[in-house]
């Protein structure tokens, strides 16, 4: 194990600086400063290695957390990094972005802050690549046997990482021109720069893994012929449809998606020229929506050059400590203080949105906000309680209701569950022979860390169904599915 009292001599949970304010809104660069090695092991030194480390129910990845604790603790970074990989192909990406339910199951978090487990994950992944640890592992053999996957967010790369290393060719469609998904053009990169994604982009083409960007399955190439072109599919196109706000004023010039806000500033950000691109510069901005999407876009409208942000939520404000009714070690839903929230704005709780206003020229000017109250359960408008709040651009983070499944059901007979998501089997198998889905297009949206285990799952589904049998890992028990965050 990590110091053996380790968490008697460092009781304090300690992370790296964030870059000022002033400083990081001028820039688009991640908001950290560099890690401080010592500050690093003092932290993973404080991991207990406890007989039933509850970090692991925390993560469906089933990261072996104890392990690299106790390596980087000893300075041991490429074996941490094994241990790391051994679970995860991405800890780049979910020491990132990934709200770590494994620290709120952290034992040490009963009676003190929890081990900065995220912290130490990222700082492992980031040292393994900056000293060249991270090495393609093309197959030791082809099975001949081809799989198209459809969408390249983190569920559709993992499993084609995974399809690729037992030895099938495997192809990544992605509609966009560029692959990465929503890594690519959702996340800002002051959460993640792109470099990041490129790095293991370059690994998994080395490994063999190819790569089709701008081809949309069921438009340019339908289902039913990428079904007849390969020997199996996996459907992870994500769950990117999102959710309305169908009010009077909502089709008034000046009210998004928050999606359509932030792809388009990613790709400005990457150099492309993006015409008539919507801007925060010199707007009162409002943003619907308490979550992280609606975060993404008010440090986006920060460093746009916003006169204004404005955050509204519909619900109660939540607890900044662990309600009672969430209990260790489940992963509660708490007040959060993002890095975008620390830059300004003014965040609003029991705000709901009534009506957009349009301004002389028809373009949105306000919008008119009550007091929600409860009524059996509902949430409504207050009545007597409306404002009017300024706003020139709205943006509606409000989620997402599940995928797109119209043209996979038109072309390949696919069938949508009661929730809207791709119906699929406990083994991610659809009612199509050879077709499986994984992430949030089969469990509607969720964590990045559920969409790679599910990746990593459905391949070694995947390769049952090609093989017969399989050697590939698959993290996720099918009973725990339904019970998971």
């Amino acid at each position: 194990m990590a110091d053996p009292k380790g968490f008697l001599k460092v009781t304090e949970r300690e992370l790296p600086k964030r870059r000022p304010v002033p400083v990081r809104i001028m820039d688009w660069k991640e908001v950290y400063e560099a890690g401080d090695s010592a500050q690093l092991r003092r932290q993973a030194g404080r991991c207990m290695d406890c007989g039933i480390p509850f970090c692991h129910q925390g993560c469906p990845l089933g990261n072996l957390i104890p392990e690299w604790n106790d390596l980087t603790w000893r300075g041991e970074g490429r074996a941490a990094s094994e241990r790391l990989h051994a679970t995860n192909n991405f800890p780049e990406f979910t020491g990132r972005l990934c709200p770590a339910p494994c620290e709120s199951a952290c034992v040490l978090g009963i009676n003190q802050p929890a081990v900065t487990i995220k912290q130490v994950e990222v700082s492992i992944a980031d040292q393994a690549f900056g000293n060249g640890w991270v090495q393609p592992q093309p197959p030791g053999r082809l099975t001949g046997k081809t799989v198209a996957v459809v969408g390249s967010g983190p569920a559709g790369l993992a499993a084609a990482q995974q399809l690729t290393r037992a030895g099938h060719t495997v192809a990544v469609y992605e509609r966009d021109d560029r692959i990465g998904g929503l890594l690519r053009y959702g996340i800002p990169d002051f959460k993640m720069e792109k470099k990041v994604l490129d790095a293991r982009l370059a690994q998994m083409t080395a490994e063999g893994t190819r790569f089709r960007a701008g081809v949309e399955i069921g438009v340019d190439l339908s289902w039913s012929e990428l079904r007849r072109r390969y020997d199996a599919v996996v459907v992870a196109t994500g769950a990117i449809v999102p959710r309305d706000l169908p009010i009077p004023g909502r089709d008034l010039p000046g009210v998004h998606f928050a999606m359509e806000y932030l792809v388009q500033s990613n790709r400005r950000i990457a150099g492309e020229d993006v015409f008539d691109q919507i801007t925060a510069e010199g707007k009162h901005v409002v943003v619907l929506g308490g979550g992280d999407t609606g975060a993404d876009c008010i440090g986006t409208a920060h460093r746009q050059g916003a006169l204004s942000v404005t955050n509204l939520a519909i619900g109660k404000q939540p607890s900044p400590t662990r309600p009672t009714e969430q209990p260790w070690p489940m992963h509660p839903t708490l007040f959060e203080v993002q890095s975008a929230h620390e830059e300004g704005g003014v965040r609003q709780y029991l705000a709901s949105t009534v009506e957009f206003l349009a301004n002389e020229v028809g373009e949105v000017r306000a919008i008119r906000v009550a007091e929600t109250e409860y009524l059996d359960g509902r949430r409504v408008p207050k009545a007597g309680t409306e404002r009017e709040i300024p706003a020139d651009l709205v943006l509606l983070a409000l989620g997402f209701t599940g995928p797109e499944t119209e043209a996979a059901n038109d072309q390949l007979g696919l069938q949508a569950s009661d929730r809207g998501n791709f119906a699929r089997g406990a083994d991610y198998a659809t009612s199509e022979p050879g077709v499986f889905v994984a992430g949030d297009a089969g469990r509607g949206q969720s964590l990045i860390v559920w969409a790679i285990a599910e990746g990593r799952a459905a391949a070694a589904a995947v390769d049952r169904y090609l093989e017969g049998e399989t050697q590939l890992p698959s993290p996720i028990p099918a009973t725990a599915r339904a019970f998971a965050i």
